[in-house]
C-alpha cells in the first residue's frame, strides 16, 4: 500500500473539482445553443404552417439572435413565406390582373339636352357606363348605347383627372362605339391588350372590370357560359356570336372589357338578361375580334361601310302567306323575305332579282306582292329583317354574295354585287 501526503490529496482534489465545473459548464452551453435552435425551427414552422392565416413572430431576444443583420434577414425570409401562402394561385391571378389593368378602364358620364318648362333646351344628367383605353393617344372603345344621343361626353380616369371627350364614330349594328380624350403632355396612358374570341371555350375563367351604379373600377369573375349567342337588339340588328358569362355585369359595367387569364381583352361587355333590372348570372359580351374589325374604321371613317343589295323587302307573316296562296303567289315557304321593289337600275336589278307587280295595304303599310322571296344569303338563312342585316353585316361594298330565292315554287339564285349602305 502506497502513503499519500496531505499536500498530494488536497491537489488530486482540486483538480478533480475544476475538472468537474468545467464539464458542466460545457454541458450547459451545448444545451443552451440547442433550445435556441429548436426555437427558430418552431417560429419558421409555425410561420409556414399555420393553416388560420394568423402568424405568430416572437420577439427576437426570444431566439437569442444578437445580430441586427441576422435578425433582419430572418423577418424577410418570415414576410416572404406570408406573402406567399396568404393567397391562393387563383387569387393572385386575379390581383395580377386588376392591379395591372384597372387603370385602363374608365368611367364614361353622358350630357343629353332636354327642354324646360319655357320649352328651351337645357343641359342634363344621362346615362353612365365604362371604357377600354385602347391606344395612347386617348382612343376609348365602349357601346354605342352608352353615348347614343349624348350632348357631351366626360370621360375620368383611375386618379381622379376628368376630361371632356370627343366622339369619333359609332356602328349602332355592332353596338360599338370610339371616344377620344387628350390629356395633358406628359400623362401615360395604359391601353389594354387585345386578345382574341376565335378560341374561346365554355367553362374558361373571365373577369370583368367596369363601374356598375358608378362604383368605379369593380371587379368581378365568373366563366363563359355560352358561345355564339344572337342577341336581337332592335327590329333590325342583331348582335352575332356573343359571348355569354356568368360574371356579375350590371348596368354602369357596359362598355368595359372582358378579360381571359392572360390579362387581355376578349370581349366588351354590352348587357344583361334581367327580368329584375339587377344582375342574374346572365351577361353578354361582344366579340373582341369584332371590335378588331370595327374600331379601325371607326377611328378612320367615323362608321362602318358595309355592303347592300338596293331593294325594298316584306318579312313574311301568317296573313300575307295566307293571301298569297289565295292570290295564287304563294311560294313552298312561309318563312323569308318578299321583294317588294327593286331599285332601277341598281345591283338587285341587274343580278336579276324581281321585285313585286301588285300593290296591297297591310294596316298602314303599303307594298307589293309578286316579287321573288329571298330565303338565304351566303348560306344564311335569312327570315326576319334583322337576319338580313346580320347576314350583311361583315361584307363591304363591292363584295360579291350569293343569294336563293323562290320565283313561285321555283328555288333559285343569283350573285350580287353589293353596293354601299346608307345610313
Amino acid at each position: 500500500m502506497r502513503l499519500y501526503s496531505k499536500a498530494q490529496i488536497g491537489l488530486v482534489i482540486v483538480v478533480s473539482v475544476t475538472l468537474t465545473a468545467l464539464s458542466i459548464a460545457g454541458i450547459v452551453f451545448v444545451l443552451d445553443r440547442s433550445d435556441q435552435n429548436q426555437s427558430t425551427m418552431a417560429v419558421a414552422s409555425k410561420i409556414a404552417q399555420d393553416g388560420d392565416g394568423a402568424v405568430y413572430i416572437p420577439e427576437i431576444t426570444s431566439l437569442g439572435i444578437q445580430d441586427d443583420k441576422t435578425a433582419s434577414l430572418s423577418l424577410q425570409v418570415a414576410n416572404s413565406t406570408l406573402s406567399m401562402s396568404s393567397y391562393s394561385a387563383d387569387e393572385i391571378e386575379n390581383i395580377t390582373i386588376y392591379e395591372k389593368y384597372n387603370e385602363s378602364v374608365v368611367n364614361i358620364n353622358t350630357e343629353v339636352l332636354g327642354i324646360n318648362w319655357f320649352l328651351e333646351p337645357v343641359p342634363q344628367s344621362g346615362g353612365s357606363g365604362s371604357g377600354s383605353i385602347i391606344d395612347e393617344q386617348g382612343y376609348i372603345l365602349t357601346n354605342n348605347h352608352v353615348v347614343e344621343g349624348a350632348y357631351k361626353l366626360y370621360v375620368s380616369l383611375a386618379d381622379g383627372s376628368r376630361y371632356e371627350a370627343k366622339l369619333i364614330g359609332t356602328d349602332p349594328e355592332s353596338d360599338l362605339a370610339v371616344i377620344k380624350i387628350s390629356p395633358e403632355p406628359g400623362k401615360k396612358l395604359k391601353p389594354i391588350p387585345f386578345g382574341t374570341s376565335k378560341d374561346l371555350k365554355v367553362g374558361q375563367k373571365v373577369l370583368a372590370i367596369g363601374n356598375p351604379f358608378g362604383l368605379e373600377r369593380t371587379l368581378t369573375a365568373g366563366i363563359i357560359s355560352g358561345l355564339g349567342r344572337p342577341i336581337q337588339e332592335s327590329e333590325t340588328t342583331i348582335l352575332q356570336n356573343m359571348i355569354q358569362t356568368d360574371a356579375s355585369i350590371n348596368p354602369g359595367n357596359s362598355g368595359g372589357p372582358l378579360f381571359n387569364m392572360k390579362g387581355e381583352m376578349i370581349g366588351i361587355n354590352t348587357m344583361i338578361y334581367s327580368p329584375s333590372g339587377g344582375s342574374v348570372g346572365i351577361g353578354f359580351a361582344i366579340p373582341v375580334d369584332t371590335a378588331v374589325r370595327i374600331a379601325p374604321q371607326l377611328i378612320k371613317n367615323g362608321q362602318v361601310k358595309r355592303g347592300w343589295i338596293e331593294m325594298q323587302v316584306i318579312q313574311l307573316f301568317p296573313d300575307l302567306v295566307n293571301y298569297l296562296r289565295q292570290s295564287g303567289k304563294a311560294a313552298p315557304v312561309e318563312t323569308g323575305l318578299l321583294v317588294s321593289t327593286v331599285t332601277s337600275g341598281g345591283n338587285a336589278e341587274k343580278a336579276g332579282l324581281k321585285g313585286g307587280t301588285t300593290a296591297v295595304r297591310y294596316r298602314s303599310t303599303v307594298f307589293y306582292i309578286g316579287g321573288d322571296i329571298i330565303v338565304s344569303i351566303d348560306g344564311k338563312p335569312v327570315t326576319k329583317i334583322a337576319e338580313l342585316y346580320a347576314a350583311l353585316e361583315d361584307t363591304s361594298p363591292g363584295q360579291r354574295v350569293n343569294v336563293e330565292f323562290y320565283r313561285g315554287s321555283k328555288r333559285m339564285s343569283t350573285v350580287v354585287i353589293l353596293a354601299e349602305r346608307r345610313r
